[in-house]
């Protein structure tokens, strides 16, 4: 790695020559750390260099530092955090004279705004950066990033003819990885272009590929290459998605890996199969979330520690001159001492109207509340149990005397607590075993289109959990279930639940449509399960794109 030392100027004084050689020091060892592959450590003393730099007399030092800061923040998959500190630079950028300072801050702008699909944004910083007098090789990786936003906007014409111009190019022949991910580029642009030199591309790329030893390089091949097949020969397209996972697991390339495996999930005929694989799915998607959540945070935490510590500083000084202002005024502070008591009896009387006004106000309120949870519960709860019932009578055979007294059951069941909802009844079942009424819901759902697994259930310690939570649960998974019959078309749906550190943690996962979680609002039943889940001091999270399924992960406090 290049080691960038803050830029020399004039020495007006000891303390700043000092204070520069402390940030070379700092940066110094960031490139280590950086270099080694410790990033937290990396971020850490960036961070340190960071914070002592003046942007206005070092901006090179400054804007070093976080780029970066902001390419670590970027390798934890901290798309906001990053995008956050790169931005800061942009007022000092037309204060530095060297080109691939700006270049950097912009290319990893365009990623951040590419990773969050943001086309037209990671456009807009890729071609600044293109228009950059740069060296070549940061010429060409402009070049290949325009490329590869018109892959992504479908626009396969246009990015044929540049992933072509760069195929030419003698720096990029003379580099055997990045020759091949052109090639790669190239048949992946005709294969969507109904071309048949697309397997030519991506044949010439895994020679190359498998000659340099390139794991997660063949992995990308063989994706495209089981995309490729998939509506031509369905042996051949999941023989190579089983390559593209096995390759892209041994480069651990985990992110990748998972949507090799999820095409295998998603057209393997084994019944068997598919369930082990998706419990695979779900078990590496946790420990990646957990992972980049735990990095994300500490990433956070050093920035702020670092600007709490600075506010301290200031604090400190601030409370030394109060002190001394005090001494300074011993003799007026029984004047002060009158005027706090007049201003303190004013208050009290304040606050008597205050609260008077508030009560009622409370009181109004309350009366308003009470009735929007009745009606919430006609909604919510009622309505769930009768598409509840609808399921069960539309997936069982009616003729049996068993299944017709269940239904007749459930049916008095609701009608019941129809005529007690103002008492605010629970649900029918008491809950003393919450295991079986829990499966036997979710069983309902079960049919020959959609195949529904759970794990963890029964680990849990349903007896030692309040009823109110169960609640809470029964009703989020079944307002779930609901969503996902009514809108996703899925046919495979896990639901999952562990034990950690005194929280429930509650996985759903579908492999529905999905929805574009930019445009994504919540209402009725998952602003329902929002706000039961918040008011067990839980939190909910959500995780949807077009396409690639339906995840929520809900956790709360035994």
């Amino acid at each position: 790695m290049v080691f960038f030392a803050c830029q020399n100027t004039k020495k007006n004084t000891a303390k700043i020559t000092n204070d520069k050689v402390k940030i070379e020091k700092i940066i110094h060892s960031a490139d280590l750390f950086y270099k080694n592959k410790k990033l937290d450590s990396a971020f850490y003393f960036y961070n340190k260099a960071r914070t002592k730099c003046n942007p206005n007399e070092d901006v090179k030092s400054y804007i070093y530092c976080m780029y970066y800061m902001a390419e670590i923040q970027q390798a934890y998959q901290d798309f906001i955090g990053s995008n956050k500190t790169a931005a800061e630079t942009i007022p000092y950028l037309n204060k530095i004279k060297e080109p691939n300072y700006v270049w950097n801050i912009y290319s990893v702008l365009g990623r951040n705004h590419f990773y969050t699909y943001d086309y037209p944004t990671a456009m807009y910083y890729y071609s600044k950066a293109f228009t950059l007098q740069t060296d070549k090789i940061n010429k060409l990786e402009a070049k290949n990033n325009i490329a590869v936003i018109y892959l992504k906007q479908q626009e396969f014409s246009k990015a044929l003819s540049i992933f072509h111009s760069l195929s030419n190019e003698k720096l990029v022949q003379q580099n055997p990885q990045n020759y091949s991910k052109i090639l790669d580029y190239i048949g992946y642009c005709y294969f969507k272009l109904n071309s048949p030199k697309a397997l030519s591309f991506f044949e010439k790329s895994i020679k190359i590929k498998s000659q340099q030893n390139d794991t997660n390089g063949l992995g990308k091949t063989y994706y495209n290459l089981c995309e490729y097949y998939q509506n031509q020969n369905a042996d051949l397209a999941m023989k190579y998605a089983k390559l593209s996972y096995k390759n892209y697991t041994l480069s651990g390339n985990t992110d990748d890996s998972l949507l090799a495996l999820q095409f295998i999930i998603e057209n393997n005929s084994s019944h068997i199969e598919s369930k082990k694989n998706a419990l695979i799915y779900i078990n590496i998607s946790d420990s990646i979330y957990m992972e980049r959540q735990k990095a994300k945070n500490q990433l956070a935490k050093i920035k702020y520690d670092s600007k709490n510590e600075k506010e301290e500083n200031l604090k400190l000084s601030a409370q030394k001159i109060k002190h001394e202002l005090q001494l300074a005024k011993q003799e007026s502070r029984n004047i002060a001492f009158y005027i706090i008591i007049i201003v303190a009896s004013c208050l009290i009387v304040f606050l008597y109207f205050f609260l008077t006004v508030r009560a009622n106000r409370q009181k109004i309120e309350a009366t308003y509340k009470s009735e929007t949870r009745i009606s919430k519960k006609l909604h919510d709860e009622l309505a769930n149990d009768i598409y509840h019932v609808l399921a069960f009578a539309e997936n069982r055979n009616l003729s049996s005397e068993e299944n017709r007294n269940h239904l007749l059951k459930r049916l008095e069941d609701i009608y019941s607590r129809t005529t007690n909802i103002s008492k605010d009844n629970n649900l029918a079942t008491s809950f003393q075993n919450f295991s079986t009424s829990f499966k036997e819901m979710i069983s309902s759902f079960n049919t020959p289109q959609i195949n529904l697994l759970i794990n963890g259930l029964d680990c849990i310690c349903w007896s030692e959990i309040d009823k109110d939570k169960k609640t809470v649960v029964y009703r989020s998974v079944q307002e779930l279930l609901v969503n996902m019959k009514k809108h996703s078309d899925a046919s495979l749906v896990a639901i999952t639940f562990k034990e950690l550190d005194n929280f429930i943690i509650l996985n759903y996962i579908d492999n529905g449509k999905g929805t574009d979680k930019n445009k994504m609002v919540l209402k009725n039943g998952l602003h329902n399960i929002e706000n039961r889940i918040y008011s067990i001091k839980g939190g909910i999270e959500i995780y949807s794109d077009l396409g690639e399924g339906f995840k929520v992960q809900i956790k709360f406090p035994v």
